[in-house]
């Protein structure tokens, strides 16, 4: 595999565990009925550990990639002197923090309860928020630059809103099923469902004008870049509509047709899921490209 290969299959994993971890975080601290987080954490706890040390690993493995990028290829990825020079760099600066936040994250699942959960959440928003100062996002400057980053965090963090919380629901239909638990989980699905709305409406809106800034408007050319940029577009749009159909036509089916809508329900957020994955992994080809 080329070094800029593995650069970007890490950059997709430490997207998707960044965007798992939040949507997890969301649910067991914010949307969960305060009586059954304790439950859905323990529901989740895979996941949420898997999300920590993917994180962290590949935090690690990005920053040791871009070393090699920046000098002379496979070999400088683990020589000193290059990594002490991209340290002292824009991107090295940010890139220490964000290993710092992850290896924290990975200390705090020692804790137990809602003070691991809520410490979690921060955490991966804060390592989200850092994302938007490194890249194509932090290409502009002064007032732009400002609008640029700001509007980066919350494409980011919307985006994580909505497709880290697909997985969280596919577990909450399952929970469902179970008479103990299964007011509470709906009552959390519901209360994503209404929050997503904006989510997946900010997400959209923020993502159309970083695209902007970037391209201007009309694009001067369609090149590869922009092509990829056109299939997350798609990609998006899928999920879209996937996510409208599950709530305005399966959801009040779940009465009358019983388990047929609701395991069709499942699957088509499994492939929403799978569409969300494509998406990170267009933005990880596109983001090792110049903007044309």
């Amino acid at each position: 595999m080329s070094l800029t290969g593995f650069y970007i299959v890490c950059r997709w994993l430490h997207f998707g565990a960044l965007m798992s971890l939040m949507g997890a975080g969301v649910f067991t601290t914010l949307l969960a009925p305060a009586r059954y987080r304790a439950q859905l954490s323990d529901r989740l706890r895979l996941p949420i550990v898997a999300s920590c040390w993917l994180t962290l690993v590949t935090t690690v493995l990005l920053l040791s990639a871009q070393t090699g990028l920046l000098g002379e290829g496979w070999q400088d990825t683990i020589n000193p002197d290059v990594w002490a020079a991209v340290l002292q760099t824009g991107f090295g600066r940010v890139w220490q923090g964000q290993f710092a936040l992850a290896l924290l994250a990975c200390l705090l699942l020692l804790l137990r309860g809602r003070v691991r959960q809520q410490s979690l959440l921060l955490c991966a928003l804060l390592q989200l928020a850092g994302l938007a100062f490194v890249g194509h996002a932090a290409i502009l400057d002064g007032g732009m630059g400002v609008l640029q980053r700001g509007n980066q965090i919350v494409n980011l963090v919307t985006a994580a809103f909505w497709a880290g919380g697909l997985w969280p629901v596919v577990v909450l239909m399952r929970e469902a099923r179970d008479g103990r638990c299964r007011y509470d989980a709906i009552k959390t699905m519901m209360r994503y469902s209404r929050y997503g709305h904006l989510a997946v409406a900010l997400a959209i809106v923020s993502g159309a004008v970083a695209a902007l800034l970037l391209l201007g408007w009309p694009p001067v050319s369609f090149r590869l870049y922009s092509q990829l940029l056109l299939i997350k577009t798609l990609l998006v749009a899928a999920m879209c509509g996937i996510a409208l159909f599950n709530r305005y036509w399966l959801v009040p089916r779940f009465q009358r047709s019983g388990e047929g809508a609701q395991l069709l329900f499942v699957t088509t957020t499994r492939i929403e899921v799978a569409l969300a994955a494509l998406a990170l992994l267009s933005v990880s080809l596109f983001a090792t490209m110049e903007p044309a």
